[in-house]
């Protein structure tokens, strides 16, 4: 009796060994596979939701939740219904940001992250180490590289061997009726961001065929000024001759923008403001802001919402539903949230039913599509430049206009 009975166990034993070693590796068994099941996808978001200057990215989080609505209407993918857990708030704090994203991988066992919205991403390493598909706003260098970090619309920080996207300079110089002879000031935060961008634009505008008079990041990043008169002097002296230049483009967030651009127009200048982000009917409630950002023309790197598109109608009927059926003021963080979803949703329609991170991995490569909110996409094209789409949207006497319409402009080298 008894050497039955030790066989029994010790076959048992094996039985719930080979057992336990299928489920935690079971290739690509649903169970084995981060936050992907028989019939779900989980996928998180990271936004920037407060700041301390009173900055918002919030809609980001309601643009991703209409597309994800959407495709759970349509079936899912795959068969698969996505469960999207909502956006954690990093607040702008690079801390934060890291810890949303061990969070949404360590506790909340997401497959992918997106979208990914802020001007810090401090949890870009942990989340590329931990193979979590993210995708996100590409203004930020971790976009542009890492190989499961995907830009909505493409790589907009160049890397040597990338390119720049000439839609800004070339829309300007479209408003001004050229560039040949037209100057242009930049300006920017202390930040490493915003040393970036004048780097950046300043090459571009130069290629461009504009005089860059004036290209600094001096503007405290964390200490907004109260006063701007330091430096709308020496912009208005900064043109040919001491005089005021043809443009003025700003590559700060909203707040800071307000600010300089009421202290500009109080100096008496009268030519183009420009900047990529006042492009959001919730700004025009109050009066003072209206007029600061009044005759502005905004950078936007997808169709204005005055186009009257296939893919603009299905946008703002996605976004009316998800917001429970109310006409909202539409705003470029929803298209963030939104666009974000959409290419992590048709990558992964792409991979099959399946789907594990490989499978997303490779349906990425060589992944393509035309005709989208953010013009043709490509990977893995998107990691090293931008998708080369855009267009600029003039604010005038309350209202937005399209002052010059979506198109999609050659890129340059960067160097």
């Amino acid at each position: 009796m008894p050497r039955p009975l030790r066989v029994t166990v010790a076959a048992f034993a094996l039985l719930l060994v080979t057992a336990c070693n299928s489920a935690s590796t079971g290739g690509s068994s649903p169970s084995s596979v981060r936050g992907v099941t028989a019939d779900s996808i989980r996928v998180g978001g990271i936004v920037s939701m407060t700041s301390a200057s009173g900055y918002s990215k919030k809609d980001t989080d309601l643009g991703a939740r209409a597309r994800y609505d959407r495709a759970n209407a349509e079936g899912g993918i795959n068969g698969r219904k996505i469960e999207y857990l909502g956006a954690e708030d990093d607040g702008q704090d690079p801390a934060r940001n890291l810890a949303a994203a061990r969070k949404l991988v360590q506790q909340d066992k997401v497959f992918a992250v997106s979208p990914m919205s802020s001007v810090t991403f401090a949890g870009a390493d942990f989340l590329d180490a931990q193979k979590v598909p993210t995708v996100g706003w590409g203004t930020l260098p971790s976009f542009c590289g890492p190989a499961h970090l995907y830009g909505f619309n493409g790589c907009l920080v160049p890397t040597p061997g990338g390119t720049l996207n000439q839609t800004w300079p070339e829309g300007l110089a479209s408003v001004l009726g050229g560039s040949r002879g037209k100057s242009v000031a930049l300006i920017a935060g202390d930040n490493d961001a915003g040393k970036f961008g004048i780097r950046t634009f300043t090459q571009g505008f130069k290629a461009a065929g504009f005089q860059v008079a004036y290209a600094k990041a001096v503007v405290p990043a964390t200490s907004m000024p109260s006063d701007w008169s330091a430096y709308t002097k020496e912009i208005l002296r900064s043109g040919p001759g001491g005089a005021a230049p043809d443009a003025v483009v700003s590559v700060m967030q909203t707040p800071y923008n307000i600010g300089l651009f009421t202290a500009l127009k109080r100096s008496g200048y009268k030519g183009v403001i420009s900047d990529p982000t006042d492009y959001d009917p919730g700004l025009l409630a109050k009066d003072a802001t209206k007029q600061a950002l009044d005759g502005v023309h905004v950078l936007l790197q997808f169709q204005p919402f005055e186009s009257d598109t296939p893919a603009m109608r299905r946008f703002k009927a996605d976004i009316r539903k998800a917001a429970g059926g109310k006409d909202v003021p539409l705003n470029m963080h929803m298209m963030t949230g939104y666009m974000s979803a959409d290419l992590f949703l048709s990558i992964a329609a792409k991979a099959g039913k399946d789907l594990t991170v490989e499978s997303f991995q490779k349906a990425a490569d060589g992944f393509s599509d035309t005709g989208t909110l953010v013009g043709d996409r490509a990977e893995p094209k998107g990691k090293k430049e931008s998708f080369g789409c855009g267009a600029l949207v003039r604010l005038k006497n309350g209202r937005y206009e399209v002052a010059v319409p979506f198109t999609c402009y050659p890129p340059i080298p960067f160097g």
